[in-house]
């Protein structure tokens, strides 16, 4: 049977795209950021996984305002990389894993979730910035499984709907017949707040906060709705539930292995990664 052997919540932003493909992750305000994700990827390294089941948002690359769907599983054999208005980011296709896809889409569903199944899919900066820190080897590493969520047009499934989601994930990965060792990882946020008298904030406080509870009590965070969220973290830190559906994926003594944060210009960028006991 199929293994969770770990799970990460990580920022993504278009910030980290571009310093990364400028290699400017070692210049000095960047540095702190980059050292932390370069801690995590030897630890994903380690733990040697076949295939990384991904949950972002997309940016208006693969969906649109006439029609976006709740939750959208990808099920294709690959995926392309978007155009974001510069030109696609020079990376081959992200390799699929079509049959635990198939698996995911008809688990969920069986659990009672409306799953939008996807035979051809765009990825962009949601899953794109993070995953080449974590999953770029010589091509690509592990096969990816790609699960988006509607944190943009609203009405937002709740906070304790993508928890819920998180935990038909985690069910339907360790029913699967293979013996894939699969990290689960969640995108978005932190604090981040792009329109408005309030652009530019940043909650420090706030993202810590959030991080010591995915930590040690997440389900007080169910106790939260989007627009506590957005008060506290800006609007756009809504995409903090792909961590919670991430974090809900795991059982609940996966134990925190990393975790990074740095405040800078008009983000909180974060990372927490999570072992699953006895995966090493």
């Amino acid at each position: 049977m199929a293994r969770i052997v770990g799970g990460m919540g990580v920022s993504h932003a278009p910030s980290i795209a571009a310093t990364y493909d400028r290699g400017a992750t070692h210049e000095p305000e960047w540095e702190p950021l980059f050292s932390g994700f370069a801690e995590a990827c030897a630890w994903v390294e380690k733990l040697k996984p076949d295939a990384l089941v991904v949950i972002y948002n997309d940016h208006v690359d693969q969906f649109s305002f006439r029609s976006w769907p709740t939750f959208a599983l990808g099920l294709a054999d690959q995926y392309e990389i978007a155009d974001e208005g510069w030109g696609p980011r020079a990376f081959p296709p992200v390799p699929g894993h079509p049959e635990l896809s198939w698996h995911i889409a008809r688990s969920l569903v069986a659990d009672e979730f409306d799953i939008t199944t996807c035979q051809e899919m765009v990825v962009d900066h949601g899953m794109l910035s993070p995953l080449p820190l974590l999953n770029l080897k010589d091509g690509w590493g592990a096969r990816v499984v790609p699960l988006a969520t509607n944190v943009v047009l609203h009405p937002l499934p709740s906070p304790r709907r993508c928890w819920n989601l998180g935990k038909a994930l985690g069910r339907a990965i360790e029913s699967y017949s293979g013996d894939e060792r699969v990290i689960v990882v969640g995108t978005g946020g932190l604090s981040h707040q792009l329109t408005g008298p309030r652009f530019g904030d940043v909650k420090p406080e706030w993202d810590q906060q959030f991080m010591d509870l995915l930590e040690h009590d997440p389900e007080q965070l169910l106790t939260y709705t989007h627009d506590d969220f957005m008060a506290l973290g800006g609007s756009e830190s809504v995409e903090v539930v792909n961590w919670m559906a991430m974090r809900a994926a795991l059982p609940a003594s996966a134990r925190r292995e990393h975790r990074t944060y740095y405040p800078h210009m008009i983000m909180g960028y974060g990372l927490v990664a999570f072992a699953v006991n006895g995966a090493a």
